[in-house]
């Protein structure tokens, strides 16, 4: 630990003019004594540490000393192309890795390069997890990881409606939607493809054998793909309605993207004021009464007769409300 550690202290030193005792203590997670005693040690090891002394005091390789300590590890090269999600990498257990990968990077720039990280993160940032909720990263998420990149199975057991399953699986990739990690794993019998949110697994164990990954599967479309029939799975009713051309505008943004499409891909023609009929996919009555109310005088609901009574009923009370002024 400590060679990794003297390692990164002169790659540190490599990337910056100079730096504090403090500020070298904090990257490295140690005290400034030990600070003290790594500059030692590198100085005789032939490495020209010098320190400054003095409250404006650091540390700093003299004469542009250049150290070729730069080669990535395997871990490290595939954690620095996951380098943009800062918040991912930590709750996976990659943040070391991708640290040192980033530090190894910026080393081996030319001087003239050097402030091309900082820069890039002064004005692009991804923040993955979703709005008005604290992301909790579930327990055997690093597990999962480490068994997706060691292409290794695992024995796991899985909360569904009441119970418990256990499955052995093949993880092939993770995800990342809206704050919450969902699992692309192959069951080996029967063959097939299937998704899991991470923090419905309560034991994952890595079995001794790995698996022969499907050159041929794309993370990215499988994940689109899934997500699509998921979206199109919970569209189990259907709601008539007469929209505005301004209504036909807005409709992406107040219904479920699918059914948007769907409903008005099947259109029928605009009538003389523009108005068009569409039948949309919905998820039950309570749902498109809650998105439909948010198009205003924009729709008119036709069917089902118990969804239009709603509106009728919601129509009357705001006029009555709106006509007391």
């Amino acid at each position: 630990m400590r060679a990794a550690r003297l390692i990164k202290m002169v790659l540190l030193l490599q990337t910056r003019a100079a730096m504090t005792a403090g500020e070298l203590a904090r990257e490295l997670e140690v005290s400034e004594r030990t600070v003290t005693r790594d500059a030692q040690a590198l100085s005789e090891a032939g490495v020209p540490v010098y320190a400054d002394r003095g409250r404006a005091g650091g540390y700093r390789l003299v004469g542009g000393y250049r150290t070729r300590l730069t080669g990535l590890g395997r871990d490290e090269a595939e954690a620095l192309f996951l380098s943009g999600v800062p918040g991912a990498l930590r709750e996976m257990g990659l943040a070391d890795a991708a640290s040192a990968a980033r530090l190894k990077v910026a080393a081996a720039l030319l001087p003239s390069l050097q402030d091309a990280p900082r820069a890039a993160a002064q004005r692009f940032h991804l923040d993955a997890p979703g709005w008005f909720r604290a992301p909790e990263t579930p327990a055997l998420l690093p597990a999962l990881a480490e068994a997706v990149w060691d292409d290794r199975c695992v024995t796991a057991r899985y909360r569904r409606g009441d119970g418990e399953v256990e499955r052995l699986l093949e993880p092939y990739g993770l995800v990342l939607k809206a704050g919450a990690w969902y699992l692309c794993a192959r069951v080996p019998d029967p063959g097939a493809f299937r998704t899991y949110r991470v923090d419905r697994f309560t034991s994952v164990e890595a079995a001794d054998t790995r698996f022969h990954r499907d050159e041929d599967f794309d993370l990215p479309a499988h994940w689109s793909a899934q997500a699509e029939r998921f979206a199109r799975s919970l569209l189990r009713a259907e709601a008539v309605v007469r929209l505005s051309p301004e209504g036909v505008r807005r409709l992406p943004g107040a219904v479920d993207v699918p059914a948007a499409r769907e409903g008005l891909a099947g259109a029928g023609e605009p009538d003389g004021a523009g108005w068009v009929t569409v039948t949309l996919p919905v998820e039950s009555e309570e749902v498109a009464y809650a998105q439909l109310t948010g198009l205003g005088p924009e729709v008119e609901v036709l069917a089902p007769g118990s969804l239009r009574a709603r509106f009728v009923r919601d129509a009357a009370r705001l006029a009555a409300l709106y006509g007391q002024g």
